[in-house]
């Protein structure tokens, strides 16, 4: 480096006299560890080998060495749903920041509080092409909710703090802090959290405003046919957020329906529980949606999958929408009352407003209510036609929930993206918050095996299984070697139908049958592979080895892989086709006949 180019690259402001110093990179570490960060995922490269070298020379933090920055990316989404903590990836420079941004939009579209720390190159080199240089923080503009080019060292623990901070609160989201290597290696001053000033410009609201909360209240107490529909911000706002709607749900005795985000924010063994709602949820609950006169919308943003038909979306009902962002509000559906809040504060609020106000459900009509989804639940919309030879999908499922459900341990799902997804929040259900862990959003194959991996470092006791397909899984399957490196006893449970099945759904049903590149020539033993990365392979190809093997992989100390060999043809329902209404579902021809006279 010429001199000029050393004067350039120097920071603006110096260190204060007494104040703490230590290199960049240590900063980095130190402030994390302030933060109480356990887990680091990540990919060492070189733009980031400061960092790594501070990694190596202090055992506040563990990091975890992933196969590909996208698996880290996951990795670290489903410690941080598992957990309710902020995760944090840490990659290199160029195809280290491009490979992880998969991951930073999944995290934005379900709203998970990542931290994001690259590498990039030195300040003297940024924006001469140089080896691995890629303009980070342009790249992730779109796909975070804030990032970062630090360009001065003494900023680097102050920019830790403040991206923690933005991570986690308000609607939660990835933050990338992009760190050019030769400010790693500087002296530099280090700012204690509580020192770090705070973002004058960001302040999310978190408590409701009485008014609306009055208003919102008012309109419930004269609800006739009313419904909660809840999504993922009710868990993103925490345990008090979930018991919150269920008491007001208990205080009010309205069916509550949840988007896939949203499951197990109330518990699916509640007689009030419709089940899942939009694409393919549950006939009971996209009636009641259609039909209902109040909708009362915690923590979720009308999205397509949920809406269907804009102009045919609940064409009869008033809206309360609750949500910390406010830019969700009114977005896609006209909204009659905005609740900018924290879902958890609302909803506190709404049941001291109710109480207060001696309100009551209107019983009457809340009979007639309830009686009109009892007919729809009579429907019984998840049936399947079962066999006694080739397994459903279906029943797997059926046999994996009756396992998990006698084992004493915390069970914790994750999936892949298709059918298998979709079957695991029909016939998987939940009870508490935090065990569900899916892409929703960006639908993302290749989710599951890193997100069970980081389930399982934040709950080491506990039971973690990855729902997935054959096809899916093979995006991430690098990951294994993760999880045998680790120790890590994560369950994969692959329901192989030999097809990218939802894609073969939709070109049975919506394409005329032309089954264009959706069936997989050429798979992988999956047991032989599980054997090959020095985990357990096990295999059920008749429903008679089904329980056995279900049985046997509970109880493995290694990764395990599953190979459920299950029926091909099989179609997940019901289904709303795209750009259909939510009276416009196609049921599976094992349920029963519709009796139009139900509405």
């Amino acid at each position: 480096m010429t001199t000029a180019s050393a004067a350039k690259s120097q920071s603006k402001t110096a260190p204060q006299a007494g104040t703490q110093t230590m290199t960049g990179a240590e900063a980095v570490i130190e402030a994390l560890a302030a933060q109480g960060v356990e887990y680091i995922f990540g990919y060492p490269g070189g733009a980031v080998l400061p960092i790594y070298d501070a990694i190596f020379q202090q055992n506040k933090i563990k990091h975890i060495l992933c196969r590909h920055e996208q698996g880290a990316a996951h990795a670290a989404e489903g410690y941080a749903r598992s957990t309710g903590k902020v995760g944090v990836v840490l990659v290199t420079s160029g195809p280290g920041a491009t490979n992880a941004v998969t991951g930073l939009t999944d995290a934005m579209l379900d709203s998970i509080p990542l931290v994001c720390i690259t590498g990039q190159v030195p300040t003297f080199l940024i924006g001469t092409d140089a080896f691995q240089e890629a303009d980070t923080t342009g790249i992730t503009r779109p796909c975070t909710k804030h990032n970062y080019l630090v360009k001065d060292e003494n900023k680097i623990a102050e920019t830790v703090h403040e991206a923690f901070h933005i991570a986690r609160s308000g609607r939660p989201g990835p933050v990338v802090i992009d760190i050019p290597k030769d400010l790693q290696f500087k002296p530099c001053a280090y700012s204690h959290a509580q020192d770090a000033p705070r973002v004058k410009t960001y302040q999310p609201k978190r408590m409701p405003d009485q008014e609306a909360i009055n208003a919102a209240v008012d309109l419930i107490s004269t609800a006739k046919k009313p419904v909660f529909y809840t999504g993922g911000g009710v868990i993103n706002a925490g345990p008090e957020a979930s018991e919150a709607l269920r008491e007001f749900a208990s205080l009010t005795g309205f069916p509550v329906t949840s988007t896939l985000m949203g499951l197990g924010a109330f518990p699916a063994s509640s007689d009030q529980w419709l089940g899942m709602l939009g694409m393919h949820g549950t006939f009971e609950a996209n009636w009641a949606m259609h039909d209902c006169d109040v909708m009362i919308c915690v923590g979720a943003r009308f999205d397509d999958r949920v809406t269907g038909r804009l102009d045919a979306f609940a064409p009869n009902s008033k809206k309360i929408h609750i949500d910390i962002d406010p830019s969700s509000i009114n977005k896609n559906v006209p909204i009659d009352i905005p609740v900018v809040a924290d879902a958890g504060e609302a909803l506190k609020a709404m049941i001291t407003a109710w109480k207060a106000k001696g309100y009551a459900p209107n019983d009457a009509a809340m009979k007639d209510w309830w009686a009109q989804i009892e007919q729809w639940r009579a429907k019984n919309c998840l049936a399947y036609k079962k066999d006694s030879t080739i397994i459903k999908p279906q029943h797997a499922l059926e046999r994996l929930r009756h396992f998990t459900q006698q084992d004493t341990r915390e069970t914790f799902i994750t999936t892949e993206v298709g059918q298998h997804q979709m079957w695991a929040a029909q016939f998987l259900p939940f009870d508490s918050p935090n065990r569900w862990m899916t892409s929703g959003g960006l639908g993302t194959m290749g989710y599951g095996l890193p997100a069970a991996i980081g389930a399982q470092m934040g709950n080491p006791d506990g039971l973690v299984i990855d729902v997935a397909g054959e096809a899916s899984i093979l995006m991430n399957i690098q990951e294994m070697s993760t999880a045998v490196q680790y120790r890590l006893p994560v369950k994969i449970f692959i329901l192989n139908n030999q097809w990218m099945g939802m894609v073969r759904q939709w070109q049975q049903l919506l394409h005329g049958e032309r089954y264009s590149e959706s069936y997989t020539e050429s798979l992988p033993d999956f047991v032989k592979l599980a054997e090959a990365y020095g985990g357990v392979g096990l295999r059920a190809e008749n429903v008679s080895q089904l329980d056995d093997v279900i049985q046997e992989m509970m109880h493995t100390d290694r990764v395990t892989i599953v190979d459920v060999c299950v029926d091909q043809k099989e179609n997940c329902f019901p289904m709303i086709p795209s750009g259909k209404a939510h009276n416009e579902m196609i049921l599976s021809p094992d349920a029963d006949q519709f009796d139009k006279t139900l509405v």
